[in-house]
């Protein structure tokens, strides 16, 4: 069954490109209300900017929602990814400020806060995406797919010149619990060459060294260096599965990326729906929905990975 947030749970930080000070408040919802974010600091027109494909404007380095009355929100990727991960399929997201807040750079702060206690079950059943044939979107920059499985599956290559990332290749099943053992706790990453670059662009006014790897060609100049070996592709898995829940619904397919950013993954699913008999909807047995990412995770299988 569907499931919500046990309680209202308060997040508190700055932006990551903004550096504006947010307090975020993850609400329960009722079933089938999805996901969606409301800007409590906008006081006239429509606050509420739902977590839908549709609504995404392309935006550098991170994934921004757009409103019909203009009002967005930023920077939404590792919070949408901690609630697939943890299988939350509605919350009313409560923000005031135009950017959720980067807080230590990866998923895990939300995660251990959203399976701190058991969440509440709904009475409707979850609803998933099953990919029925190949789709892919590519750029002279990188490509990404979805094609048919079983199971939810990923797929994630990068390739960068900095030794300290280098070539980095993963592939993970998706189902149950791998995202709190294996992805969650992944920063955001970048190359030290580019800060400076970013910040004259308006980009990464709040990012630092405690909220992001930095790396210099084969130095991590961050405190304590990598959480993994290869800390980057598993954010970029990561960064995927946040964006990939703009869907709508959990997705039973493989993607699959080759140098792979938002803008990439937001254009495969703009493919996906435009694209008939690509997919289709069903209605999740029991069978169905112990495949999912996030039925049954708990902060347990967390814990015993790191």
């Amino acid at each position: 069954m569907q499931t919500t947030v046990s309680k209202v749970l308060v997040f508190r930080g700055i932006g990551l490109h903004s550096g504006e000070e947010v307090e975020l408040k993850l609400c329960p919802a009722p079933a089938n209300f999805g996901l969606c974010f409301f800007r409590s600091d906008v006081e006239i027109g429509d606050c509420a900017i739902p977590a839908r494909w549709d609504r995404v404007e392309q935006s550098p380095l991170c994934t921004k929602l757009v409103n019909e009355a203009g009002i967005s929100v930023s920077t939404v990727e590792h919070l949408l990814s901690a609630l697939a991960g943890c299988g939350v399929h509605n919350a009313r997201i409560e923000i005031n400020g135009p950017e959720v807040p980067i807080l230590d750079g990866s998923a895990v702060p939300f995660v251990r806060q959203i399976l701190a206690d058991p969440l509440t079950q709904l009475d409707q059943p979850v609803e998933a995406i099953r990919i029925l044939k190949d789709i892919e979107f590519k750029t002279d920059q990188g490509w990404a797919r979805l094609v048919p499985s079983d199971v939810p599956k990923m797929s994630f290559h990068i390739d960068f010149k900095d030794a300290a990332i280098g070539v980095q290749s993963k592939s993970i099943n998706m189902s149950n619990g791998s995202f709190v053992r294996e992805l969650c706790d992944s920063r955001t990453f970048c190359r030290s060459v580019d800060v400076e670059t970013m910040r004259a662009n308006g980009l990464a006014r709040g990012g630092s060294l405690e909220n992001a790897v930095v790396v210099d060609g084969a130095k991590v100049l961050s405190p304590g260096g990598l959480r993994h070996a290869d800390e980057a592709v598993r954010h970029k898995m990561l960064d995927a599965l946040g964006d990939l829940t703009l869907s709508g619904a959990p997705i039973i397919g493989h993607y699959i990326g080759h140098r792979a950013g938002h803008a990439i993954t937001n254009n495969l699913l703009c493919v996906l729906f435009a694209t008939p008999g690509s997919f289709e909807r069903v209605s999740c047995s029991d069978d169905v929905l112990q495949i999912l990412p996030g039925i049954g995770a708990c902060l347990e299988e967390y814990r015993a990975a790191s």
